[in-house]
């Protein structure tokens, strides 16, 4: 759906009275710093142009209505009283989660009509979920007068995904798609929710971000991103500190030697180096950024990528030839960006050289035999807003 007046309409046809407003929140994708949310560290990831938006009106009657364009089937019809974690219902277990959410703090949230289009990729490890979770939640904190913050609505949507749907996530992904802002990326302390908005404009630069989409779909609920948690927070304890944020980077040689000799799975040392040393990956484009070095970001972002893949394991053969191919043809830097197992990269290219470094990454993938990728420009964009 193009437009605001073919949600209203749909709306409207569906339910059979027009919508009280419409809304919507964007996808993301994060500039730098993977896996740190949950180790209460930094990340920094800029709000996409495409979002997810939702035609809603409140119910008195304790209903809660749910449906997309997107998806196949009728509506999704639930008793709000009703809702409980692990229960199913597919994609609608995002909106309904918040409801759940909401309701479980103490909000009086009676019911809704809702219909949802999206235009953020699914399984491309862009918060296609997220964007889902934040627009209901602005869209009821609205037209309920709840008053809730931004960064409240992030943490409730993130504890609807959590608790209700029961992939546990960080907090990124919530906090960007509330929280970004047009131009910018958003730093974020994941620990306190301090947050900065860091101008990015690379056009300004002569410089694009690209985000190159596998086609390879992710499903994070599938233990592989549980597994990399506990086994974070198993390296946390085993060092004697709350979570790996607590680690600094120049205590990190003698910590990774402290859990070889205590005995810890090669893998919680793995998955500790790269949390701490991606957490120092942040800090230091942060500072390039500040500098207006924006084209030194490049290897800092190749850097992550090869920490994701050897000490996370989280990457793909399609994710590490978009890398390469990148690179090799020009780029400044990429990495993988998000949860991994497919999804997307993203690639910092100077502007005239993008289409020569697009079309090497599609000439890769061709040569290797993976399905043609989709590939398109990473503007920062506005978080989450009433647009009608």
């Amino acid at each position: 759906m193009t437009d605001n007046a073919e949600l209203v309409t749909a709306f409207t046809e569906l339910y059979g009275t027009a919508p009280e407003g419409v809304w919507a929140a964007p996808g993301r994708v994060n500039l730098i710093g993977e896996y740190t949310d949950f180790n209460d560290g930094f990340v920094m990831p800029l709000a996409l142009p495409h979002t997810a938006r939702a035609a809603v009106a409140r119910r008195t009657d304790g209903e809660l209505r749910l449906h997309s364009t997107d998806v196949p089937g009728g509506v999704v019809q639930l008793r709000v009283d009703e809702l409980a974690p692990h229960s199913g219902h597919g994609w609608a277990a995002y909106p309904a989660g918040v409801v759940w959410a909401l309701r479980e703090a103490g909000h009086q949230v009676t019911g809704a009509d809702i219909q949802l289009t999206s235009t953020v990729p699914t399984g491309a490890g862009l918060s296609s979920s997220a964007a889902l979770e934040v627009v209901t939640a602005l869209a009821l904190n609205d037209l309920f007068e709840l008053g809730l913050s931004a960064s409240e609505l992030a943490v409730l949507a993130q504890r609807a995904e959590n608790a209700f749907v029961g992939v546990p996530c960080g907090v990124m992904d919530q906090m960007a798609s509330a929280c970004c802002t047009d131009g910018h990326a958003l730093h974020l302390d994941t620990r306190d929710l301090t947050q900065r908005q860091v101008p990015f404009d690379l056009a300004a630069h002569g410089l694009r971000l690209l985000v190159v989409d596998t086609r390879v779909k992710h499903a994070l609920g599938d233990g592989a991103y549980a597994e990399r948690r506990a086994g974070c927070e198993a390296g946390a304890r085993a060092l004697g500190i709350g979570t790996l944020r607590d680690l600094p980077y120049d205590g990190l040689e003698a910590a990774l030697v402290t859990l070889a000799e205590s005995g810890a799975d090669e893998s919680v040392v793995r998955y500790v180096r790269h949390v701490v040393s991606d957490n120092a990956r942040v800090e230091q484009v942060i500072g390039l950024l500040d500098a207006g070095d924006v084209r030194a970001t490049g290897p800092v972002l190749t850097a992550g990528h090869v920490s994701l893949r050897d000490d996370l394991r989280v990457s793909c053969p399609e994710l590490d030839l978009v890398v390469s191919a990148a690179n090799a043809a020009g780029a400044l830097g990429a990495r993988m960006t998000g949860g991994g197992f497919g999804g997307s990269a993203i690639v910092l290219v100077e502007d005239a050289d993008a289409d020569a470094v697009t079309k090497s990454v599609l000439e890769a993938f061709t040569s290797a035999g993976y399905a043609t990728p989709g590939v398109f420009p990473a503007v920062p964009s506005a978080g989450a807003r009433r647009t009608g």
